[in-house]
């Protein structure tokens, strides 16, 4: 199979033919119809998060399964599934304490370098890392079947594709970690594919209020598209200062999209008292926030969300139906649409700023 390859950090991607294995038990190979373009990708491309090389990247993905190994149940050939990197083993202490989001079960949670999924063609010694337990940056993905969720069949799947990362993410802060209210006030600093997906997963929750703050004009407007009511330039004074002139003193939740100590520290300064501000932004191994201690008498609060807090199969076939019914904006998500070949393209575009979401979509999978 032709696959996106990232052979050395700070290159472009290499198209290679790679060679795939068969399902083993409880695995489950898919033809890919659709793999989103993340900033999490980008962070490996530029070696701050170190991996084993080959590698091929992408967790954004949906497609149609292909073949199931033994003790696979509830999947079978022709699915259309949807990947998620928050793979899980369903019994660890912590998968049985409601956190599947959080395992870490060696077996089914292999690290880069271990999954012995993916080789070269041409150089069957070369084993090539699966990245995120999913490696979606190719023609197929082998995965473990907890890494997928089955969706209804009249889904697009250029648009499923993100539920599995920007949109499970951004939404679930919203229900899960944050439990937004109806008739509360929102903050969300930093709008691109995440940030949108907070904004509507807040507008889907009732909020009264949602402050969308960034430094670009595109995404502000866009912004509004996705359901903020009130839009703060950062690029035009103290977006601290704004907010609380907006709201009279500050809102209820806010929501850190960008990973910097700068944003982390503004949300937590956005917050009225008893406020929570959540922070979803993937930082720097190194990265260290400062927080005034004494609003902690104030009862504000900080935390931290992995993917939403998600619970997979239950969280992305509602996704699903909140789109079919008009009501989560995945249209407006995707930015452009581009070849597997044309990749190195996309992910300068992400750089530049100026799409929200960039798909690689494979002709012909799914009906796509």
């Amino acid at each position: 199979m032709k696959a996106a390859v990232m052979e050395q950090i700070g290159a472009p991607l290499a198209i290679r033919e790679v060679n795939i294995g068969e399902p083993g038990p409880h695995e489950v190979r898919v033809r890919t119809a659709a793999v989103g373009l993340c900033h999490s990708d980008l962070h490996m491309l530029h070696g701050i998060y170190p991996l084993p090389l080959p590698a091929v990247l992408g967790h954004e993905v949906s497609g149609v399964v292909e073949a199931v190994g033994s003790q696979v149940s509830g999947l079978r050939a022709g699915d259309h599934v949807v990947g998620c990197l928050s793979v899980y083993c369903g019994h660890c202490k912590i998968c049985s304490a409601g956190h599947q989001v959080l395992c870490q079960n060696p077996d089914v949670k292999l690290p880069p370098g271990k999954a012995d999924r993916l080789r070269l063609a041409g150089n069957p010694d070369q084993l090539v890392s699966q990245v995120f337990n999913l490696s979606g940056f190719a023609e197929q993905i082998l995965v473990h079947e907890n890494a997928l969720v089955k969706i209804r069949d009249d889904m697009p799947l250029d648009r499923a594709a993100l539920l599995g990362c920007a949109v499970i993410t951004g939404t679930g802060a919203v229900f899960h970690s944050a439990k937004v209210q109806p008739g509360s006030t929102v903050v969300v600093v930093g709008c691109g594919g995440i940030g949108l997906s907070v904004i509507n997963g807040a507008a889907i929750a009732g909020a009264a209020r949602i402050i969308a703050v960034d430094r670009l004009p595109s995404k502000l407007e866009m912004a509004r598209q996705f359901g903020a009511t009130d839009v703060v330039d950062a690029s035009q004074g103290d977006a601290v200062a704004q907010v609380m002139s907006l709201t009279n003193g500050g809102v209820e939740f806010a929501f850190e999209c960008i990973g910097l100590k700068e944003t982390a520290e503004q949300c937590y300064a956005m917050l009225a008292p008893a406020g929570v501000a959540t922070v979803i932004g993937l930082f720097r191994p190194d990265a260290k926030i400062e927080l005034p201690a004494l609003d902690f008498l104030r009862e504000k609060r900080i935390q931290g969300s992995m993917m939403g807090s998600n619970r997979l199969s239950l969280d992305i076939p509602r996704l699903v139906e909140f789109y079919m019914q008009g009501r989560l904006r995945l249209d407006e998500l995707i930015s452009q649409r581009i070849s597997l070949d044309n990749i190195n393209e996309g992910f300068n575009a992400m750089q530049s700023g100026s799409v929200a979401r960039c798909v690689v979509t494979f002709p012909g999978v799914g009906g796509m």
